[in-house]
């Protein structure tokens, strides 16, 4: 198994290069950069994350001075590779592809940002006035206590439900939680995230959790038990719009995995040599059954981490690593937007490197090695 570690790890690098290639090919084809961006907020005509128009950035771009409202010569060649650069001087123009380092053709940046990410440095981010490293360690705590919080939970409701539905198959307790699964895979994570502000966030009825953010003002001044308490307190209804939605596939899938090694020969020679139900349930089905719930971590852990994190971050108002990579998808600010896509692949391979590990530890039969894998 070592052996197999040791070559996974070794796949890690390329496949990030390829990722990263990718991703940056892909946005050099992308149509409103950094350089529109900043032309369209000095028009006034930017949009940000949250659908305001932007006012006047003079202050972002570090001088006020320069020729960016003058009259000086502009050509036909800017106008068609800039949108909006009408009636901007060439000489403003040049010091904004500058500024973004766009003034070197891709493959140069391209290099350049791999012999940096080798280093681990990432830049500065064009419009937040921060380094990315500083902004993906300020918004990671959001990110990793809903990501890490919410697999927990729904983890530790799915397989228990999922086990019991498999041994009272058609039992009424089986009809039952099958409506609350269909009815909690139905309903969104956003629309119960609103539901739950309706009700217990003061939007109508009770007033009894915070709205927004992920610690009250005054965190620093309360002793550690009630710091505890404060946090899962403002994180109680984030963590349950998502537990809703997430723990109904997950359940249904721990129910037909069992259900599928119930019915197989091992199981009834097992229940003939006199075992009981417990043993054959945890000491024989239990390894068989949660393969593919393994196998399925990966992917789980990463999209409740990232991808279904995004609209409850904007929700209850928490600053997490989702809200982050939207935008600076949105603004194009491609330092934070390539980190994050870099910082996303290494921990999806790293999971996908658990999965397996978690394989073997299930059920040491499984031998990558001797698979060539």
């Amino acid at each position: 198994m070592f052996a197999y570690i040791v070559r996974r790890l070794l796949f890690v690098p390329p496949t990030l290069f390829v990722i990263i290639l990718i991703n940056f090919a892909v946005v050099q084809v992308l149509p409103g950069g950094p350089v529109e961006q900043m032309i369209s907020e000095i028009s006034g005509e930017a949009v940000d994350a949250t659908g305001r128009i932007s006012g006047n950035v003079g202050s972002e771009t570090g001088n006020t001075d320069s020729p960016r409202m003058g009259t000086g010569n502009t050509s036909g060649a800017l106008e068609s590779k800039y949108r909006g650069a009408q009636g901007l001087p060439p000489e403003f123009i040049a010091e904004l592809e500058k500024q973004f380092g766009l003034d070197k053709p891709a493959h140069e940046r391209f290099w350049l940002m791999l012999k940096n990410y080798i280093t681990f440095d990432f830049g500065e981010s064009y419009f937040k006035d921060a380094s990315v490293v500083d902004l993906v360690l300020e918004k990671m705590p959001v990110s990793i206590s809903l990501g890490l919080w919410t697999t927990l939970l729904v983890y530790m409701i799915s397989i228990p439900l999922g086990v019991a539905k498999a041994v009272r198959d058609g039992t009424r307790f089986d009809v039952w939680t099958s409506g609350i699964i269909i009815v909690g895979n139905a309903i969104p994570a956003f629309l119960f995230a609103i539901l739950l502000i309706v009700l217990f966030a003061g939007g109508r009825y009770f007033d009894w959790f915070p709205l927004r953010g992920l610690y009250s003002e005054n965190f620093a001044d309360m002793s550690t038990f009630e710091q505890i308490g404060d946090y899962f307190w403002h994180l109680a209804l984030p963590i349950l719009s998502m537990v809703i939605g997430g723990f109904a596939g997950l359940a249904m899938l721990t129910k037909n995995s069992f259900m599928e090694e119930i019915n197989k020969q091992y199981v009834t020679t097992a229940r003939s040599k006199g075992l009981t139900q417990t043993r054959v349930l945890y000491g024989h089905i239990f390894r068989n059954a949660m393969l593919i719930v393994i196998a399925g971590f990966p992917g789980a852990f990463i999209g409740i981490l990232f991808s279904s994190s995004l609209i409850i971050e904007i929700v209850f108002s928490l600053d997490g690593l989702g809200l982050l990579g939207f935008e600076a998808a949105l603004n194009r600010d491609y330092p934070v937007m390539f980190a994050t896509l870099y910082f996303f692949g290494l921990l999806g391979l790293v999971v996908s490197i658990v999965s397996d590990i978690m394989y073997h530890i299930v059920d040491p039969r499984i031998d990558f090695e001797s698979r060539g894998v």
